[in-house]
């Protein structure tokens, strides 16, 4: 089913994890001929220059029990409550094809209104386990994908293996060619995800400081750091004699991972597929206070592959930190092998996967 009459509404939360992967199903699904909407709140509406022009995209009244205060957790139901009305009238009306969800609050207004309406309807699950949201509408959705694997699944629900979405501008850069670490300039990239950063921001300059000057004198550091760490962030890498551009965001990861001799980064679904795909040495450091501790179950893939350095939060210190990034950078071949573990973990042809699955429903539907 790929005339242009076939519309997919892809329902996406406000943060990266949940829109990068969404992205990259709407990319695939535009060139397969396919209208795409997009149903998000105003968070979600930040990450949206990435997405094409073609893509309607569409703010839904949503909103979370976990901020806001008293006054914000009484609305909440109230303003989920609205945007499912409202989505299930412009679906009545509309009849989409299909509807994907890729978690987060934002999606149960689309989520719902699919259910509702009978309209085909599945989830994508980044993460070893599901998200509220996705746990909730598991058992009542017509297919659970899962990027993770394997993924913990309520009892009686069935998952397909697609792997995580990454977008084209990753796919570019997919398996480039990697340059072990040598007597040259080495970059190292540090990214963390929306939660949680401040960390990395604590204590990665402080291990780079421990490194012995000669490495220290070859790095190259590109750091995201929340804005209010930037500025001591900088200054602590000028004091370790470090080059370093530090950023609360950078819009060209792909390519900076492709140039990387080695990634330090959150275990964020999103940024553990983009990773294997282009094929890096990495340390991940999942985020302590992620649902169910999933962004170690994110990082178990990789780090059972060979390619990456996993260091839980309870044990990260600058001694350890430094240790294992001069493990890395001081040992070529190490360097090299991870490099080609983390490819072959990679899943470039998940939004492919994904594609095939969304025509599936709509064969299905449309009989």
């Amino acid at each position: 089913m790929t005339s242009t009459s076939a519309h997919l509404i892809i329902a996406a939360g406000g943060t990266g994890g949940h829109m990068f992967p969404a992205q990259a199903l709407s990319e695939v699904m535009l060139r397969r001929g396919w209208r795409v909407s997009l149903s998000t709140d105003a968070r979600g509406a930040r990450y949206t220059d990435g997405f094409s022009h073609a893509i309607e995209v569409r703010q839904v009244a949503s909103a979370t029990f976990a901020r806001g205060g008293v006054l914000g957790k009484i609305a909440a139901p109230f303003r989920i409550a609205g945007g499912i009305l409202g989505a299930t009238a412009r679906m009545w009306r509309e009849k989409p094809d299909v509807v994907v969800g890729f978690g987060g609050y934002p999606t149960i207004p689309a989520l719902a209104a699919a259910w509702i309406t009978r309209t085909p309807c599945m989830i994508h699950e980044q993460n070893g386990v599901l998200g509220r949201v996705n746990r909730l509408f598991a058992a009542r959705v017509d297919l659970v994908a899962c990027g993770t694997w394997p993924t913990l699944l309520p009892a009686g629900v069935a998952g397909v293996h697609t792997g995580n979405p990454v977008r084209a501008a990753v796919l570019e850069r997919a398996a480039a060619p990697y340059m072990p670490p040598g007597d040259w300039p080495l970059s190292l990239l540090v990214i963390g995800g929306s939660q949680g950063a401040r960390i990395l921001s604590d204590v990665v300059p402080a291990a780079i400081a421990l490194l012995p000057e000669r490495l220290r004198a070859q790095l190259r550091i590109a750091q995201q750091a929340r804005a209010e760490d930037t500025q001591r962030v900088i200054a602590a890498y000028g004091a370790a004699g470090v080059r370093a551009e530090v950023e609360t965001f950078f819009r060209d990861i792909p390519r900076r991972l492709s140039e990387a001799q080695l990634v330090i980064s959150r275990a964020g679904a999103s940024s553990v597929a983009d990773i294997a795909v282009i094929g890096r040495p990495a340390i991940l450091i999942p985020y302590a206070q992620a649902t169910a501790d999933h962004q170690s179950v994110n990082a178990r893939g990789l780090v059972d592959a060979q390619a990456a350095t996993m260091i839980p939060e309870s044990a990260l210190s600058p001694p350890h930190l430094a240790a294992a990034i001069q493990s890395i950078l001081t040992e070529p071949a190490k360097a090299d092998q991870m490099a080609q573990a983390a490819l072959s973990a990679g899943r470039p042809d998940a939004a492919q996967k994904l594609a095939a699955l969304v025509e599936e429903l709509a064969r299905k539907g449309a009989a």
